[in-house]
């Protein structure tokens, strides 16, 4: 992916995530789109999101079922899969530590664990899940919840299966995550309000 970083004088070309553009400087998405140059973006764009899928997985939008509402993105890989949800957010302060608070809670209610740890994007959720299965067995589901805060934006993303336990198999997800671009808009929004996604013509449904 190349980005063009907007600048008053100049503008930098980024080549990726984590690209050293000066000496001891290095450039990490998220990406808000008021800072980056979109013409050249080879990813989906999704409305509030734009993606680059890395090879070999599938991109699926969830359905709200009653609204039609396009409500989160999944990228279905091998041996995992990848929700990403965005809301807006108030130009100060940190909705994060207060989804955090409330997804541990609802994950402690419904028989689960959360631990929170320290991420590669800073504070976020390691939870196990109990799942029935259809032989009336019971079996765990990792998932790893990252919250990333932007420009009157957060970025939720769940990494769920094998990559969010095992370090190696999360670096290709991590590096997606990492190029992302979130496009807030200028409407007004509430803070915690879903930020609007689109479904493109090659997305399959997946009723909510």
């Amino acid at each position: 992916m190349r980005l063009r970083r907007k600048s008053d004088t100049t503008s930098e070309t980024l080549d990726g995530p984590g690209e050293e553009v000066e000496e001891g400087v290095q450039i990490f998405g998220p990406f808000d789109s008021g800072d980056v140059e979109l013409e050249d973006f080879e990813g989906i764009d999704l409305g509030s999101l734009r993606i680059i899928p890395p090879d070999g997985t599938e991109l699926r939008l969830q359905v709200d079922e009653q609204t039609g509402e396009v409500i989160a993105v999944v990228i279905v890989g091998e041996n995992g899969a990848l929700e990403l949800r965005a809301f807006a957010s108030p130009r100060e302060g940190d909705i994060w530590s207060d989804a955090r608070r409330e997804i541990a809670a609802d994950t402690t209610q419904r028989g689960g664990t959360a631990t929170e740890t320290e991420g590669a994007f800073g504070p976020e959720l390691t939870c196990m899940m109990p799942l029935p299965t259809e032989d009336g067995q019971s079996v765990i589901q990792p998932s790893r919840v990252i919250g990333i805060t932007g420009p009157r934006w957060l970025l939720r993303c769940s990494l769920m299966g094998l990559p969010a336990t095992d370090g190696a198999l999360g670096v290709m997800w991590e590096d997606t995550i990492r190029g992302i671009v979130v496009h807030r808009g200028s409407e007004a929004m509430a803070p915690g309000e879903p930020l609007p996604l689109h479904l493109p013509p090659e997305a399959k449904r997946v009723d909510g």
